[in-house]
């Protein structure tokens, strides 16, 4: 069903992309009216970024129309859309690092006199500007020093403090915890009621009914629906993306839990987490429950070796170890795909291959001394078939897949190093529910191949549907753990990780 014709703040007519030849951008046609929130789906790859590029201006197309406030325009740079009332939060931070929070929200725009940057009014602005998003941090504060929510609400306090007439807004609740999410959800009612347009890109179908006035949905880069939200179902949306219908997301997670694989205890590091003692097993998935902020990925990260922890010990299939760095977790046989997949899983300006066999470069030589670049291409041909990773071959670089695809580079690269422990941090994180699926299910055979995992998301639907047992977190301790499949649900997970169980 296409929406009636009517006044329109943006219409972008016909739109063709092509990247080396290769159509990914079909025609498309998208509209979207005065203070609206328009919904933008589809699956990883479907042309949803790419459509959002182009308006704003951070590529060219090949052919079509840009109607803006009912004339057509043709930006530039983004830095143009921007000055003309186009903003965006992008899914990937585009944050400096080493900057504070102030000289990033003002990044392009310093509050200057006689040359000079007044500070006192920058922190006294960028203040205000944060209270919109009831971030309370200073100001002053380097951004690198940030968790991955406090960045992914600087980036939206950033962009809303533009009050531009549209905002992209692409996958903007990945990362932040649910009292966040309903702040942003606030955020932008008001943005409705000031007249503004949010479009708003996710693949977490359950916010497209709670915040989307309309949708619409890409695959394979063509128009495939455009409708009211209230005129379709979940069970649509799903089929649209894919083409086909996925009856059962969660597989069923059987398999024969073991012995004792990773045995923690009193592991503590400051005011991080402190006293958290469990076991995982053999064929089990361990979910880490809590929200953002709550000690699950700290404890992770310390098991690991990338911090280090105040006091505690680790067992590995009953032997004690010293884990002082990631390189001695990977010995030790665990692997970890970490919450971030470019800051910390991918060499973005590699290729897929360089990507794919990083974690054992050791086993790939021949002779010792020289790689051996034909069994290099072999192993990732194999997780190519394997993951059904979409790419034009194994020289593309990872920077240039969609988010799902590089998610399953990072797969790859840690399942080739074959760990028996694997520890799995927001694993689906920023992907479609295809890709999710396909993670699910190789989560599935993973356990049942005796391989134990330890699954960390901020989804309690997911930790619900792939869990053995369950120990939720709360400022930074163990608050309860749910160790029977029947008692595993979304309420009591909540209870816990909000201390009112």
């Amino acid at each position: 069903m296409i929406l009636a014709a009517q006044d329109y703040v943006l219409e972008m007519k016909d739109i063709v992309k092509r990247y080396s030849g290769v159509k990914v951008l079909n025609n498309v046609n998208f509209k979207v009216k005065p203070a609206t929130v328009m919904i933008l789906m589809g699956e990883n790859g479907a042309g949803k970024s790419t459509l959002m590029k182009i308006l704003e201006a951070e590529t060219g197309i090949d052919s079509g129309k840009i109607i803006y406030k009912g004339r057509e325009v043709r930006f530039a740079n983004p830095r143009a859309a921007l000055q003309n009332g186009i903003s965006m939060i992008h899914q990937e931070f585009n944050l400096v690092l080493d900057m504070s929070i102030a000289d990033n929200l003002f990044l392009g725009r310093e509050i200057k006199s006689g040359g000079f940057i007044k500070r006192r009014q920058a922190y006294s602005e960028a203040r205000e500007i944060l209270k919109r998003v009831m971030l309370d941090i200073k100001p002053s504060t380097i951004v690198r020093d940030l968790t991955v929510a406090q960045m992914q609400m600087v980036e939206i306090a950033k962009a809303v403090s533009y009050n531009s007439d549209i905002i992209i807004m692409d996958e903007p609740t990945s990362a932040i915890s649910e009292s966040e999410i309903e702040v942003l959800f606030n955020i932008i009612r008001k943005l409705k009621e000031e007249g503004r347009s949010v479009i708003y890109i996710s693949h977490k179908i359950e916010e497209v009914f709670e915040i989307g006035d309309e949708i619409t949905i890409l695959r394979d880069g063509n128009l495939v629906h455009c409708s009211k939200v209230k005129d379709i179902t979940k069970k649509d949306i799903i089929k649209m993306m894919v083409n086909r219908e996925i009856k059962d997301i969660f597989p069923k997670v059987e398999s024969n839990v073991g012995d004792v694989a990773l045995s923690v205890r009193g592991l503590s590091q400051g005011r991080h987490f402190h006293d958290i003692s469990f076991d995982l097993h053999e064929g089990e998935i361990l979910g880490f429950a809590g929200l953002m902020g709550s000690g699950r990925t700290e404890t992770a990260e310390a098991i690991f070796g990338i911090t280090k922890p105040d006091k505690g010990t680790i067992e590995v299939h009953g032997k004690k170890v010293k884990i002082r760095k990631p390189k001695d977790a990977i010995e030790n046989g665990i692997g970890m795909i970490t919450d971030d997949r470019k800051l910390k899983g991918l060499v973005m300006c590699r290729d897929v291959k360089e990507n794919t066999v990083l974690s054992c470069y050791g086993t790939m030589k021949k002779f010792k001394i020289f790689l051996d670049f034909k069994k290099i291409r072999e192993s990732t041909q194999k997780f190519i078939d394997t993951l059904g990773i979409k790419t034009r071959g194994h020289g593309h670089l990872v920077e240039y897949l969609s988010g799902g695809n590089q998610q399953k580079v990072v797969l790859a690269k840690w399942l080739m190093k074959e760990p028996r422990i694997l520890i799995l941090d927001e694993p689906t994180r920023g992907i479609d529910v295809g890709a999710k699926s396909e993670i699910y299910k190789l989560m599935a055979q993973l356990a049942a191949l005796g391989n134990a995992i330890l699954f960390i998301s901020s989804e309690q639907q997911e930790i619900v549907g792939m869990s053995h047992r369950v120990l939720v977190f709360h400022e930074g301790s163990l608050k309860g753990e749910l160790n029977k499949k029947e008692d595993i649900s979304m309420e009591k997970i909540m209870l816990l990780a909000t201390d009112q169980a």
